[in-house]
């Protein structure tokens, strides 16, 4: 197990003057996943004990990072449950590293696969004792068609989500769970932001002609209009013959600016989450509280309490 970056340093004699505070290191994954799942999670397992090597407490990866399967049926037929060995690896990855995993887009068989057939869009976040603490399901589904450029039907053989996972307190912050295609949607973000939400996670797996127009500018605006941190791990390069991801793997902070970026190719960006300057941002437009209610109602997410 090695040591992270997510605890202030032990205080030295009083006759020396307090160390600054460490702020916590979260590690954001870019990756081509392919069909071959056992080549993607050797790739993914790498990246993991980099970045704990570096200090991070918090891993993001993309979504599909267990697979991107070239059809309908071969998506189908590679995914399994959370129950399976392939999370089992994950959870015992986490362990060994004593690491946080963000694990975006995992295709789930749920309990109702032997009824329906069809799979979910799973965003697993695991402890470092590799326990799921939340699963959030995909609720806005990707069907897209871009006339002689892109074509997607999610819908075809994805279940939708039914339920925004409330913000989970981890090491870095409180972490709100989305996932690709629900960036388009800023009441999603703004419903975790009333919840408590410090960190917004976007695992993604963008084409190339709507992450060109749209990934960066949609990021920075989630991260703007919530006054979160925004994270978004992607799928980059030619995933199979079919397919090409736009990549650009980012964080975003709370006043809009990108503070890390991956470059072509797989690999990781780093970024220190500051809550004290997340809070002074908050305090100096305080854009939440002049919110009003009265003439637009609330976003709010059903079973999710506001938090001031």
């Amino acid at each position: 197990m090695y040591p992270t970056l997510c605890h202030s340093s032990p205080h030295l004699p009083h006759a020396m003057a307090d160390p600054p505070t460490l702020k916590p290191l979260v590690a954001v994954g870019q990756v081509t996943s392919t069909p071959d799942k056992e080549l993607n999670f050797a790739i993914c397992a790498g990246l993991v004990r980099e970045a704990t090597h570096r200090g991070a407490c918090l891993v993001f990866l993309p979504e599909g990072f267990d697979y991107i399967g070239s059809n309908t049926a071969q998506t189908l037929s590679l995914a399994e449950g959370l129950d399976g060995d392939l999370m089992g690896r994950y959870a015992e990855l986490a362990k060994e590293y004593g690491v946080w995993l963000s694990l975006g887009g995992f295709h789930e068989r749920g309990q109702d696969w032997p009824t329906t057939q069809r799979i979910y869009n799973c965003h697993v976040l695991l402890d470092p004792a590799g326990n799921i603490v939340a699963a959030y399901r995909k609720t806005h589904l990707c069907d897209v068609e871009l006339e002689g450029r892109v074509t997607m039907k999610e819908s075809s053989f994805t279940n939708p989500g039914t339920e925004i996972v409330a913000p989970i307190s981890t090491p870095a912050g409180k972490l709100g769970l989305s996932i690709c295609y629900d960036l388009r949607f800023p009441e999603i973000s703004l419903a975790l932001r009333r919840a408590g939400a410090e960190i917004l996670t976007y695992p993604s797996a963008f084409t190339v002609p709507t992450g060109s127009a749209h990934w960066e500018v949609l990021l920075r605006a989630r991260a703007i209009e919530s006054q979160c941190y925004v994270v978004a791990a992607a799928q980059t390069g030619k995933n199979h013959e079919h397919r090409t991801s736009y990549g650009h793997a980012l964080v975003v902070d709370p006043w809009g600016a990108v503070v890390a970026q991956c470059h072509e190719g797989t690999g990781l960006c780093y970024a220190e989450i500051d809550l004290n300057y997340l809070h002074r941002i908050r305090q100096e437009i305080p854009v939440h509280s002049h919110r009003r209610p009265d003439l637009y109602g609330t976003v709010a997410a059903t079973g999710l309490a506001p938090v001031p």
